[in-house]
């Protein structure tokens, strides 16, 4: 299967490159016949990543087949080639900040039309033998390994074909993702750690900081201990098998499915704050306000899990760090501008009762492991990322120490699981804060959601393959689940200290230390495998103490 000029030169800028896209070609098509295992089905950005690919591999993915690709939508992993396709489509969305620097999706309209032309009728028929069956519903998403790749057909989707482009995340870029996928809702909830800890225990979000970026390079040197490897289930799999795989897997859909419950109960708090009187009365069955808005929450985001393209809502959502910078800035001008809350507050030194619940809302603010291979593996020049991880991580952090600070400082002993809660409503920077989060998770809500159905979807049998209406049960079940759950454990920050304490611990700092140590095994130093077993015993003290006391009083608070 080989590409005309003219077909090739929406891909590439030179005849050079085009000469040797059809050596790649050629090598990964004498590759395929060895390789029927290979679910990915493109060539590479050189010879040695050809030969690493045509080997039969032992990490070929069994479940989730859908990891990269509902990852990569959820974090906007980008590819800044928008504004090279030299499509109408396209460059409609090349004019915005954040679909030129923050996104790397296609449009489907445009795709059968680039695509077709170049496909046999005997290459459609593999594809369709190895596509799982969570790709009915999302576009077909492009991986890491090259620019220069073949096209292929979903057999699953009506959307049936991927334009790959990859490799090829900027610096900028690879920041800005960063801090999307680590600036999201945790920080409406650090000045209440604060209070919940007191101003000693803010030293606790520095060492998280610090064990956090150690952690995150140890996945990049996981990610480049073996070829193939490109996800966390992936490096799961390398060092403990497919239980490995398995387990990790499941531990990071989890804490997806509790962030939607988070967002579900976020959403409630802050509506109710605004309409505390809304009420819904039928018959004798009566909704206060918090209820009321979690039910409106959930019948609101339940279309768009349904969606099948989510690439504007990844458009969309690509604005976390936006959002979550108007809110800050909405916070600093009621305490500095407004003068809003500065009346002398009782604050606390050191609050050792409720420290192990500060444990957990510091240890969520850097819930973003799961997404970091992603993030990587789409560089287009994978050396900068330490810088990447260092520049995300320093900005995010001094982003939730002053928002800790002012806040805490602002509302006291007084201080709610959200501090939109505090703001004063009358104010005009109070109103945009508070909206401002309320609009937010509405277009977080299906991208979070979305890994988690397409990973149960895969486990649809292949007679009802075709079918829709499986995925429609599976992703509206998945709604009630979260806003029955919500409307359960309606209490935000305690819920989001047992997310840190007990899954952020262990996606965040255990689990890359174990796969670091066995990936390594023998060659690992004394100082890493010290690190290691110091962070990992970290990990371990956090989410057994700050789980106990989440769960104590989450038991507590509903009896």
């Amino acid at each position: 299967m080989k590409n005309s000029v003219s077909e090739q030169s929406f891909y590439i800028d030179s005849e050079e490159e085009e000469d040797e896209e059809k050596v790649l070609y050629d090598k990964v098509e004498d590759n395929e016949a060895a390789n029927n295992s290979d679910s990915s089905n493109y060539s590479s950005d050189n010879e040695n990543e050809i030969r690493q690919q045509s080997k039969p591999n032992s990490l070929n993915p069994s479940w989730p087949q859908s990891y990269r690709q509902s990852i990569d939508l959820y974090s906007s992993v980008p590819s800044p080639s928008l504004n090279f396709l030299g499509t109408p489509t396209l460059t409609r969305f090349s004019s915005s900040f954040l679909s030129s620097t923050l996104t790397r999706r296609h449009t489907p309209e445009i795709l059968p039309s680039l695509s077709k032309p170049l496909i046999t009728p005997v290459d459609e028929e593999k594809p369709k033998e190895r596509r799982s069956s969570s790709h009915s519903l999302l576009p077909p998403i492009p991986s890491r390994k090259s620019s220069l790749k073949k096209i292929i057909p979903d057999g699953k989707s009506s959307v049936s074909h991927e334009l790959p482009l990859s490799r090829q995340s900027s610096y900028g870029q690879a920041v800005l993702n960063g801090m999307n996928v680590l600036c999201g809702v945790g920080i409406l909830s650090t000045p209440y750690a604060v209070k919940e800890g007191g101003w000693i225990g803010l030293s606790i979000l520095f060492i998280y900081a610090i064990l956090s970026y150690y952690t995150g390079i140890l996945l990049r040197h996981c990610l480049d201990s073996q070829p193939g490897l490109e996800t966390y289930p992936d490096i799961g799999q390398a060092a403990f098998g497919t239980v490995g795989r398995i387990a990790i897997s499941i531990i990071l859909y989890v804490e997806l499915y509790a962030c939607c419950v988070e967002y579900i109960i976020l959403e409630s708090d802050n509506l109710s704050s605004l309409f505390p009187n809304a009420h819904l009365n039928i018959g004798s069955f009566e909704l206060n306000s918090h209820h009321l808005f979690a039910v409106m929450t959930a019948l609101a985001v339940l279309p768009t899990v349904w969606l099948r393209d989510l690439s504007i809502l990844s458009y969309i959502s690509a604005g976390g760090v936006i959002a979550s910078i108007l809110v800050v800035g909405c916070l600093f001008w009621v305490g500095l501008v407004d003068q809003a809350g500065f009346e002398p507050q009782k604050t606390t030194t050191l609050n050792l009762s409720t420290l192990p619940v500060a444990i957990g809302l510091y240890g969520y603010c850097y819930s973003g492991h799961a997404v970091f291979p992603n993030i990587y593996t789409s560089m287009a020049k994978p050396s900068q990322y330490p810088s990447v991880l260092l520049l995300s991580f320093g900005i995010c952090t001094v982003m939730y120490a002053a928002v800790a600070v002012l806040g805490y400082t602002m509302f006291g002993e007084s201080t709610q699981s959200q501090f939109t809660l505090n703001m004063p409503q009358d104010l005009i920077a109070s109103k945009i804060a508070v909206w401002t989060t309320v609009v937010n998770p509405f277009t977080k809500y299906a991208l979070t959601m979305s890994p988690v159905a397409m990973s149960l979807e895969e486990l649809i049998p292949s007679s009802h393959v075709k079918s829709h209406v499986y995925s429609i049960l599976i992703r509206t079940a998945l709604v009630i689940s979260t806003l029955l759950v919500a409307l359960s454990i309606p209490f935000f920050g305690l819920v989001m200290a047992l997310i840190g304490s007990l899954l952020t611990m262990l996606v965040t700092l255990i689990l890359p230390c174990a796969c670091y140590m066995s990936i390594v095994k023998r060659k690992i130093s004394l100082f890493q495998g010290s690190m290691c077993v110091l962070v990992i015993g970290v990990g371990l003290v956090s989410a057994i103490f700050g789980s106990y006391s989440a769960l104590s009083q989450i038991i507590q608070n509903l009896i």
